[in-house]
């Protein structure tokens, strides 16, 4: 399967990453992608940008080497599911994302406290897309998931750093991402797959998800991202609702 969009993509500013913005969009480019966001961690991310980064993208251009770049974040959930950047800047970015990460004021420790902050960070009607749901270190009840997805109209996401086999600590949980995968195609839930990359040449790389498509049977209808007039028609459409 082949994306035209990759909507998780992370700059030296997130502290742990390792490329600039220029860098990400000359790989995309180059690797034939049509669309990236620049989706680095917000504020409570130890090392991460601080809020006037997210304030100040609206320096960048709209295209970049041709590509067209959406300014982003991934915002960090909080243990009561609030996310840490504040609705004056929520509302400048063209695209936000959310998701749990540990040491970034998130202390809950079982499945359903990790399912309630998830579900309360949906209904921010500003969160278009949840990051990794599928993360081993924090499970959540998945048919919950993306029957809230589904009502507040959010993206999951298929992470294929999730599943790179160089990734440090747990990877992610084969099991959950499958049940993902059908719960949200028989919810209308539509799903993304993207790279999560800290390092531009990682940019538009899938390939760890690769065994999981086929296992799951996607179709090209079921991933958003292989069309960025998709990716722009569903922006379009949670704006009206914003």
């Amino acid at each position: 399967m082949k994306i035209e969009a990759d909507l998780h993509t992370h700059t030296v500013a997130s502290g742990h990453a390792y490329s600039t913005v220029s860098e990400l969009a000359l790989a995309a480019a180059e690797k034939g992608l049509k669309m990236i966001a620049i989706t680095d961690h917000g504020p409570a991310m130890p090392g991460g940008p601080h809020l006037y980064h997210f304030s100040n993208l609206k320096i960048l251009p709209d295209y970049l080497h041709d590509v067209r770049i959406l300014q982003g974040v991934e915002a960090n959930i909080s243990s009561d599911g609030e996310i840490d950047l504040p609705e004056e800047i929520l509302k400048q970015l063209d695209f936000v994302t959310a998701g749990i990460h540990a040491h970034a004021n998130y202390d809950n420790t079982d499945m359903e406290e990790h399912t309630a902050a998830t579900i309360a960070a949906m209904k921010n009607p500003r969160v278009m897309m949840i990051t990794h749901p599928e993360n081993a270190y924090f499970p959540v009840d998945m048919e919950a998931v993306v029957e809230a997805a589904a009502k507040y109209k959010v993206i999951l996401e298929l992470n294929a750093s999730s599943f790179d086999r160089f990734r440090y600590g747990k990877r992610g949980d084969v099991g959950k991402v499958l049940e993902m995968c059908r719960l949200a195609r028989e919810y209308g839930v539509p799903l993304c797959l993207n790279s999560d990359a800290h390092f531009h040449l990682d940019v538009g790389n899938i390939e760890p998800l690769a065994e999981i498509i086929d296992k799951a049977g996607l179709r090209k209808e079921d991933v958003l991202n292989t069309s960025a007039e998709a990716v722009e028609r569903f922006l379009a459409e949670k704006k009206t609702v914003q």
